[in-house]
């Protein structure tokens, strides 16, 4: 990870107030590196910013992507050499609900994001985190390559494959040039776990919070098969890549997978395995009536990232599942704990 590149580095992350915007912050942070936050006030109570303290920890502009003036204002003062785009909305379910909404944040709000980087001549590398759901729906085996179709059912996954069309249309017309040398690419990973993701509608925040209160899980698709990964391996890709960005320009330019080795998981499969390392609870299919459609098979190749990276997978899922559920119960139990040094000592023991 070569920790000297970051010591004193000005790096900008939108949505680090959510979860893995989050991680990515407190591990640049532990890296040495000036950090500047711009996102959205934490939607979820608790949250990863507050429980970690990143408001005492770095520098944070709230505001939305959706605000260009905002947006650009806050990116001139920081004046970054590497920016990090997670600010999104981030839920498919939610993207049913708010379709205009999505397309705004997702679409336009990247957009904006690119606009301020094209305008200021301190970038020199830029990663923009898109989604593994970012594909045209297809049966799969042995998993969606980066130069397979964009599509998605979905408006969240819709607004995704946009936003690689838009990267990819700023990329050749804009960045990586003389008048623009920031060079760009953007990132797919898998289903990420991780402790201090609280939003609705996701498996493993919805599992806490049912085994907090030692009520049965309702789970949707049962079967529905992803590349669970914790959430620090996708953000050491990230973090390789915009080193080589930064490096060596364009080279690195493009689509990237980062999800684990081999097949996925079950729904179920990850369900039983985390109600294992908690050491109580149960599980039971809904039978809500449930009309909003989500992919059932979805699988990553990464090939791209071993091979020119030499980024690779290092967690087996049942550690992945042992770290989540470590973070979880010390939030659980430990309230007003400072929940920044277990992130952190999670990150050095995963390096």
């Amino acid at each position: 990870m070569e920790p000297n590149f970051w010591r004193g580095r000005r790096v900008f992350v939108t949505g680090h107030t959510g979860f893995k915007g989050g991680w990515l912050a407190t591990w640049l942070l532990e890296a040495g590196a000036e950090v500047t936050g711009f996102a959205l006030a934490p939607d979820t109570v608790p949250s990863f910013f507050s429980l970690c303290g990143l408001h005492r920890r770095m520098r944070s502009f709230f505001g939305d992507v959706r605000d260009r003036d905002s947006l650009k204002r806050a990116m001139n003062k920081a004046r970054p050499e590497i920016v990090f785009h997670l600010a999104a909305q981030s839920l498919v379910r939610r993207s049913y609900r708010q379709p205009a909404d999505t397309f705004e944040t997702n679409v336009m709000g990247t957009v904006n994001l690119l606009e301020a980087v094209r305008l200021i001549d301190s970038a020199r590398a830029l990663v923009v985190v898109t989604s593994d759901k970012c594909y045209k729906p297809r049966p799969v085996v042995i998993g969606y390559r980066e130069d397979d179709p964009l599509g998605g059912h979905d408006p969240y996954s819709a607004s995704k494959a946009c936003t690689e069309l838009v990267v990819a249309a700023y990329e050749r017309s804009f960045l990586s040039s003389d008048l623009c040398p920031t060079a760009v690419a953007t990132v797919r990973a898998g289903n990420v776990i991780g402790g201090g993701d609280w939003a609705s509608d996701r498996i493993v925040p919805d599992a806490i919070r049912a085994l907090q209160s030692r009520r049965p899980l309702m789970v949707r698709n049962p079967g529905a098969v992803r590349p669970w990964q914790h959430v620090l391996e996708p953000l050491a890709g990230y973090l390789m890549l915009a080193r080589c960005l930064y490096a060596h320009g364009k080279k690195y330019s493009g689509a990237w997978n980062f999800g684990p080795s081999g097949s996925g998981v079950t729904v179920a499969e990850l369900i039983d395995k985390l109600i294992t390392a908690w050491g109580a609870g149960s599980w039971e299919p809904s039978s809500a009536d449930d009309s909003f459609h989500e992919t059932l098979n979805l699988l990553l190749d990464s090939s791209r990232a071993r091979t020119v990276l030499g980024w690779r997978p290092h967690l087996v899922l049942e550690e992945a599942i042992s770290m989540t559920t470590e973070w979880y119960r010390e939030a659980v139990t430990q309230p007003s704990a400072d929940l920044y040094h277990s992130t952190s000592a999670q990150i050095h023991g995963y390096l």
